[in-house]
């Protein structure tokens, strides 16, 4: 294993490492929940994988798709071009989204999702020739990487060699009843030059997985239906289960105007992302003005093998036995949350469907860069479960496959990390 650890580290740039300081340790297969690496020993995957493994890994179903698809198309433009995956998932997609979602754009992944869905806005109010160019965010979000997407994320060491590259955005705070009052304020006094409102509903993940309640956005999203401002809502994260029901435009009053998804949309087996509008958005860029067309596209849009694995990971996704299990998950979950309040360590336990985070106490007080993170995974790691907190900020994010045995050792080794006193 040794020896690929040096290979890599000779030819490869890994994400969000400082590669000076991080080795990586090869993987060979994956399982289920588990992965493997090159000495064979097995890691209960708790984070899906950044999030992605719906279904856990290498999952015959969705490999079976994948190779019938493989041997009947495995590209084609999407310019000019149509194929049956694609219409038949978006025709699948719309049917489980709020009604008024009604056309689907093709992408790569979040970021580019998130990137169309700005784009819509911005050019919808030029072609209407009210050109607003002011964007509403949530503080500590995270939509991306690419440089629209890093505009509407927080702002801090990772953005700092670009800030000033990044478009005018006004951020307001995730809400609660005690803000919710000074943040519609700040949408009525910028109405008129907003071009749209984007946010991470219910669960802002990179952001240290901060959570709000669905009845305090739906008053924020309803304040922002009067004031005429569109909303994009970015599930790429929470979508396909992760909040406890099927999306989290499922526990809101009030629909967006856009989604963006990405992430568990092929049950992690291979990048794509989709971002969907209403129609009104769409015939805002219906015309016989080729101008007046929505600019955007990839080499690799609407993948057929991508649209293939959705499908199979959508029929998994909507079977009884995984809703039973979400479900099951989501009161696991919820059970442990309460056993973490007996431990001084663990702070400000919050929970949302599947998704259960609490911060370990630190005196460092650095969050993202505290060092407790890399002291954590690697503890965490030599008990064969693979967690990677963001900072000080632990989080178990089971993908659905995961058993109440497997779900019982993960918190076991969670139990066992607070009571240490070498931590």
């Amino acid at each position: 294993m040794q020896q690929w650890i040096a290979r890599d580290k000779a030819v490869n740039w890994h994400p969000y490492s400082q590669m000076k300081t991080s080795n990586h340790i090869p993987i060979v297969r994956g399982e289920g929940s588990y992965i493997f690496d090159g000495d064979g020993k097995g890691y209960l995957d708790m984070i899906c994988s950044w999030w992605v493994t719906l279904h856990g890994h290498a999952h015959p179903y969705i490999a079976t798709k994948v190779f019938e698809q493989l041997n009947t198309l495995e590209q084609v433009i999407f310019a000019g071009f149509t194929h049956e995956p694609a219409v038949v998932l978006s025709e699948r997609l719309l049917a489980l989204l709020p009604a008024n979602q009604e056309k689907v754009f093709y992408t790569d992944n979040g970021s580019t999702a998130v990137e169309v869905a700005l784009k819509m806005c911005i050019q919808q109010s030029y072609q209407r020739g009210n050109r607003k160019s002011k964007i509403v965010a949530f503080r500590n979000g995270y939509h991306g990487d690419t440089f629209g997407a890093m505009s509407v994320s927080a702002r801090g060491q990772w953005t700092a060699p670009f800030a000033d590259m990044l478009f005018d955005v006004l951020f307001i705070d995730a809400p609660t009843p005690e803000n919710l009052e000074a943040s519609i304020a700040v949408l009525r006094d910028h109405a008129d030059e907003i071009a749209c409102f984007i946010y991470e509903p219910l669960v802002q993940g990179a952001g240290g997985m901060l959570m709000h309640r669905p009845e305090d956005l739906s008053v924020l999203l309803r304040a922002c239906r009067q004031l005429g401002i569109p909303m994009i809502q970015d599930e790429v994260f929470v979508g396909f289960g992760r909040s406890g029901t099927l999306f989290a435009a499922d526990q809101l009053t009030e629909m967006p105007d856009i989604m963006c998804f990405s992430k568990g949309l092929t049950g992690g087996t291979m990048p794509m992302g989709i971002t969907t509008c209403t129609e009104a958005i769409y015939q805002s860029f219906y015309d016989d003005d080729k101008r007046k067309a929505l600019f955007h596209g990839h080499s690799f849009t609407a993948s057929p093998i991508a649209c293939a694995a959705s499908l199979a990971s959508l029929d998994l996704l909507l079977r009884p036995e995984t809703r039973a299990s979400i479900k099951r998950i989501v009161n696991s979950q919820a059970q442990f949350a309460r056993q973490l309040q007996d431990y001084p360590k663990a702070k400000h336990v919050r929970q949302m469907g599947t998704i259960l985070a609490f911060d370990w106490e630190v005196e460092d007080g650095n969050g993202y860069f505290s060092d407790i993170q890399q002291r954590l995974s690697t503890f965490f790691m030599e008990r064969g479960v693979l967690l990677r907190p963001l900072g000080n900020v632990v989080y178990i994010l089971p993908p659905y496959c995961a058993t109440t045995e497997q779900l019982q050792e993960t918190y076991e080794v969670v139990v066992e990390a607070l009571a240490s006193d070498q931590l």
